[in-house]
């Protein structure tokens, strides 16, 4: 791989800039990437920065950013940096297990490396790695570079889950499994320190930039890894009985902002219009936390005397079995009901209460990661949710109602940025191509089934991804980055899904057909611009 001549900056959908440096794994040029982000991340309009191996995302405000003067910056800044402007971190030992059960690959990459297994755990050891970049799950050092002797293609097909706290290598590089995920590298070791932990004040143990080094152990030292969720706290005004969970029921707001460069995502509401549209009718801030719920859905009793609001899909929603309107204010007494029926339309449901939902904040936010317990875990039978102290009045008429795809959706697509990496014509036919929603959908992405997408160069060096990030991996099958889609990732994007639009993807069933037509980032800006209009006017009006 040869490094660029210069920095180039390219649009990552209406939300992002994506400065790449090269195409190279380089400790010199990912230090470059990480002092661009500490001069920009305090720039007017820019949300957050992402390093990663060889470039930096600039994450912006689509309403506040100078996008042109922005990137103007950046190039001139990438350009004037010192060879050495990365500096160094904090040094973080960690002690490692290896082999046996918490390395069972280390036996059979010794003998494939024509050494004992002792003499690869020294090679491990003997070296100091730069944390180049966190993603691919919360706190997932990627770490580099190994010794020339341990670089080893990952796993042709990846396990299932993987133990928390294991120690694995893939490639040029090694790393440590902060939770109990699937995982395609090999497993050569397990040190018992938490490198994400989501009850701790600061969950993430490593920064970019940081050193690692790993001390070998006996396995009467290890101690194991809790991953044990906190129960909700009891609330000061309890308000809602959970007397059925539901599939996936969560509370969300509109998510976490400023910690990607961590590997933690954004997540917040799949629909985000519908959830401040819940809460502008009951009279609160458009972003505050309410309930997330699909098919099927909670059952809950109301605790008190309470005004609430229920928007997004059509989940036939009851109150002791009366039908409720969606997009209007409802009152509810102290013993009543609220649940749901099958699904008429779309996805996801949101039911906000006057004063929002009194729930903790992790990393500034209420929104419920379920894969890494943050802020939460998914309503279960038993926990009680309380509200704040809410306000009296409410929307009086019924807010206009949002789409909700029923058969079919064209979603507007930013083109970039590695669209270069497709022929034309495999371009102009995905645009012409009708896809389906596939059922392996999930808060995470959005599968699509249809004609495979060639691409010329199927992987790449990782770099930051955007909800609406259109993934083409090398089954040729897209996937759409949701809320809870990896920060990272290493896969060509073709393109990205216009802010305004994401919610229609989010929206649409399992046999929805999808048709994406080609916009730019100024008519993708309008858009959005136009719907924080109407939140605005609706709320001038509670």
């Amino acid at each position: 791989m040869t490094a660029l001549a210069s920095p180039s900056v390219r649009a990552l959908g209406d939300r992002g800039l994506l400065v790449e440096f090269a195409d190279e794994l380089s400790v010199e040029i990912n230090a470059r990437v990480r002092a661009l982000g500490r001069a920009l991340h305090a720039v007017p309009g820019v949300v957050e920065v992402i390093p990663t191996f060889r470039s930096l995302l600039i994450v912006l405000d689509p309403l506040q950013a100078d996008r042109a003067r922005i990137a103007e910056d950046a190039m001139q800044l990438a350009q004037q940096l010192p060879r050495d402007a990365g500096g160094t971190g904090r040094l973080i030992e960690l002690p490692v297990v290896y082999g046996g059960e918490a390395g069972p690959d280390l036996d059979a990459l010794a003998r494939r490396w024509g050494i004992t297994a002792r003499e690869a755990i020294d090679l491990h050891c003997g070296h100091e790695y730069i944390v180049f970049m966190l993603g691919f799950a919360p706190g997932f050092p990627y770490l580099g570079i190994l010794p020339t002797a341990l670089h080893t293609p990952r796993l042709p097909s990846p396990r299932t889950r993987v133990p928390v706290g294991s120690v694995a290598i893939a490639d040029e590089l090694t790393g440590v499994y902060p939770l109990s995920t699937p995982g395609g590298w090999h497993l050569i070791g397990r040190t018992p320190h938490r490198l994400y932990d989501p009850h701790a004040p600061d969950p993430i143990r490593c920064r970019p930039g940081d050193r690692v080094r790993f001390t070998p152990i006996a396995s009467a030292e290890f101690a194991g890894t809790a991953e044990a969720a906190a129960p909700l706290p009891r609330p000061a005004h309890p308000t809602w009985d959970v007397r059925e969970g539901g599939l996936y029921t969560t509370v969300q707001d509109l998510g976490r902002v400023g910690y990607r460069s961590l590997g933690v995502p954004l997540s917040g509401a799949m629909d985000p219009a519908a959830l401040q549209l819940a809460n502008v009718v009951v009279g609160n801030a458009p972003g505050v936390p309410a309930i997330e719920c699909t098919a099927p859905g909670p059952v809950l009793r109301a605790l008190e005397d309470v005004t609430i609001a229920i928007t997004g899909a059509d989940l036939q929603a009851t109150l002791d079995r009366a039908t409720l309107e969606r997009g209007t204010a409802i009152s509810v007494r102290a013993g009543q009901t609220l649940s749901f029926g099958a699904p008429r339309a779309g996805m996801w449901a949101y039911v906000a209460v006057a004063g929002g939902l009194d729930v903790p904040t992790v990393l500034g936010s209420a929104s419920v990661y379920v894969p890494g317990s943050l802020a939460g875990v998914r309503l279960r039978a038993g926990d009680v949710l309380g509200r704040r102290e809410g306000p009296t009045r409410f929307l009086t008429r019924r807010t206009p109602s949002l789409p909700i795809p029923a058969t079919e959706a064209t979603v507007r697509v930013i083109p970039g940025p590695q669209d270069a990496w497709f022929e034309p014509e495999v371009l102009e036919a995905f645009y012409r191509t009708t896809f389906t929603v596939s059922v392996r959908s999930d808060r995470a992405g959005t599968r699509l089934d249809g004609p495979k997408v060639q691409v010329e160069r199927e992987r790449m060096l990782s770099d930051g991804m955007v909800p609406g990030a259109v993934q083409v991996p090398s089954g040729g099958q897209p996937i759409v980055i949701m809320p809870d889609g990896p920060t990272t990732g290493g896969y060509p994007k073709l393109g990205v899904v216009a802010s305004a639009d994401l919610r229609l993807l989010a929206q649409a069933r399992p046999g929805v057909k999808i048709h994406f037509a080609p916009t730019t980032v100024s008519e993708a800006v309008a858009a959005w611009a136009d719907w924080e209009q109407t939140v605005q006017a609706l709320s001038s009006r509670v």
